[in-house]
């Protein structure tokens, strides 16, 4: 993120929009000083929250990337996020689901990709899911699925799909952080996602209804990608034991040899 390009573009739809730093402070719950250090370019001292409530006030998205060694961090990403895949589509075609994983659509302007778009032929239903590796920005990915369920029919008549519902479900990758965050936004995906956990795991299995559910999956690891990369892991700092030497979690503890303990006799 560009602190000087963000406070540019903020003053730029104030402006816009005619309203005084005052106005848009009114708007979005701040001081007008903080609105003030923000079209400066100066945010340091400014929180995440508060740019957050500015932008909204502002009906734009913010957007905050975070970038490491080059192609490395999408590298990462794109492995935690085919692992869920994997595991999403095999449990879809147990349950008897027509599958089809980035499923393109040009349709008018609009165009984008389902992650991972189904089709239960028997009950005639076309399910558009997303995948997230860890919690995504709520409003953008609700926007999101609600237009790509918009234009389900047309992308499931596209391939031969007889579509009589909709369904749509939001999986994320099960971790106590992800559950932490989804928790501290009840309320939002709450409405958003109503069908959670068991319901919706339920109802893949026997989909009578149309839906918009919620669902954690663990990670799994690709065949081609090395262990230790994809999912949640924690990272545990060895035990510093006597002798310098490190105990991993879980090993047992053993007594060091004093090097000068007389020898029993045999």
């Amino acid at each position: 993120m560009d602190p000087v390009r963000l406070g540019h573009a903020c003053r730029v739809l104030r402006i816009r929009s005619r309203w005084r730093q005052e106005d848009l402070a009114a708007r979005a719950k701040v001081s007008r000083s903080a609105i003030s250090r923000i079209e400066r370019g100066r945010i340091g001292s400014v929180t995440l929250g508060k740019l957050r409530r500015v932008s909204e006030a502002l009906d734009a998205d913010l957007d905050i990337r975070l970038r490491w060694n080059g192609e490395g961090l999408d590298r990462l990403l794109d492995q935690a996020h085919a692992g869920l895949v994997e595991v999403l589509v095999e449990r879809l075609r147990i349950a008897g689901w027509e599958v089809e994983v980035e499923a393109s659509f040009a349709i008018g302007g609009e165009r984008g990709s389902v992650d991972v778009a189904a089709y239960h032929r028997q009950r005639g239903v076309v399910l558009v899911t997303e995948v997230k590796s860890v919690v995504p920005d709520s409003q953008a990915t609700i926007h999101g699925l609600d237009r790509k369920s918009r234009l389900a029919p047309q992308i499931a008549a596209a391939r031969g799909w007889r579509c009589r519902s909709v369904s749509r479900m939001l999986v994320i990758g099960d971790s106590a952080t992800s559950r932490r965050r989804i928790a501290q936004l009840s309320a939002t995906y709450g409405v958003a996602f109503p069908v959670v956990g068991r319901a919706a795991q339920a109802w893949l299995r026997e989909p009578d209804r149309p839906i918009s559910g919620l669902l954690f999956l663990p990670f799994a690891r690709p065949a081609n990608v090395r262990a230790g990369t994809t999912g949640v892991q924690r990272v545990r700092t060895p035990i510093r034991r006597a002798g310098g030497a490190n105990h991993a979690p879980g090993e047992p503890m053993r007594r060091p040899v004093d090097p000068n303990r007389s020898l029993r006799p045999g």
